[in-house]
């Protein structure tokens, strides 16, 4: 983008059909020469990044050749199966129902989330519902702090603070959901000499926003490039389902429903992708606060909020880290000067 543009929503307005045909064109070169694997599996949330990364497969590939997982859990949304069952019929493709509860229970998962959990609310028992949120971003104090929001089997909602420790152990016991899914879709790859399709956007890719060894591991991931607002341009140009385009983006990870924005992204996604991606081309901050409606002052702490969220998480992209050169790897730990 020339910078002496003004910034507005238009500059992330896309040519569908050619981004379309391009990405099926990746997708078939990753998959034939590079991967050299049969087909395609992806697991089916019933969100917008995964329907349009299975239509595009399916374009790509045929329906035969791409397997759709359902992976539900205890504390899933009821709508995640019925949104996944809408688009794996609209596309015509196979799908499997793995339901993953046994197999967090005997992890631990729960459990281990519930004790982090009593460490700032001693109350917390069965049948309680939660989730975990950071306060507004555009208005809160230099540091942060999550809370846990829980509500009881009477209705009473209360609200409490986090210790680094019990939100640490919250997210690493709830990371037991996320690499669980990602086992059962290797499995189901490797039996059929299929690659897995993770179905990251650009925001969530480049912000961290995703589980090492988790939803972040993928044979390819044909959508990464794109923000948000443009996987929402495709799937109208891909006919998904309207309900799912509908849809309120959701981490569908906690037992209380909880937006991506409450949990990571402090804003709605359309404004979001554009503030991330005025950061990217260097738009001064005055300018993407004029496009999305905010003041300066809250501009500059959304790019602050960018930068620390780049540097926090830079680790989940990289590979184990190697002492030498092994063969034609170059993964190389390199001490800081």
């Amino acid at each position: 983008m020339n910078i002496q543009t003004k910034l507005s929503p238009e500059v992330l307005e896309i040519d569908a059909p050619q981004v379309a045909e391009r990405i099926e064109a990746c997708i078939r070169d990753c998959l034939h020469h590079q991967l050299k694997r049969k087909g395609v599996v992806l697991g089916l949330s019933g969100g917008i990044d995964s329907s349009v990364a299975a239509a595009l497969c399916v374009r790509a590939l045929g329906a035969d050749r791409v397997l759709g997982l359902f992976m539900p859990e205890a504390e899933s949304s009821p709508d995640t199966l019925h949104l996944g069952q809408l688009v794996a019929d609209s596309l015509g493709i196979k799908t499997v129902l793995e339901n993953i509860t046994p197999i967090l229970q005997a992890a631990g998962c729960y459990q281990r989330r519930d004790e982090a959990i009593r460490t700032v609310l001693p109350e917390y028992g069965e049948n309680y519902k939660c989730k975990i949120v950071m306060p507004n971003l555009l208005n809160a104090p230099a540091y942060p702090f999550y809370s846990v929001v829980v509500r009881s089997p009477a209705g009473v909602q209360t609200r409490a603070r986090l210790t680094p420790e019990a939100f640490l152990g919250i997210v690493a016991a709830s990371n037991f959901k996320q690499r669980t899914r990602k086992m059962i879709e290797y499995y189901h790859a490797d039996r059929l000499n299929y690659a897995v399709v993770g179905t990251p956007n650009r925001l969530e890719y480049e912000q961290g926003f995703f589980v090492k060894n988790g939803d972040g591991a993928a044979d390819l991931k044909p959508i990464a490039h794109l923000y948000k607002t443009q996987v929402y341009l495709l799937a109208e140009y891909l006919n998904i389902p309207r309900e799912i385009q509908q849809r309120q983006p959701t981490t569908d990870t906690y037992s209380l429903d909880q937006s991506q924005e409450e949990f990571y992204f402090t804003l709605p996604y359309d404004k979001m992708d554009l503030c991330l991606y005025a950061r990217n081309q260097g738009v001064p901050a005055n300018e993407a606060g004029a496009a999305t409606g905010l003041t300066v002052e809250q501009a500059e702490r959304i790019y602050r909020l960018i930068d620390s969220k780049r540097n926090a998480t830079r680790y989940l992209h990289l590979h184990p880290l190697l002492v030498e050169n092994v063969g034609n790897v170059e993964n190389v730990f390199r001490a800081s000067s």
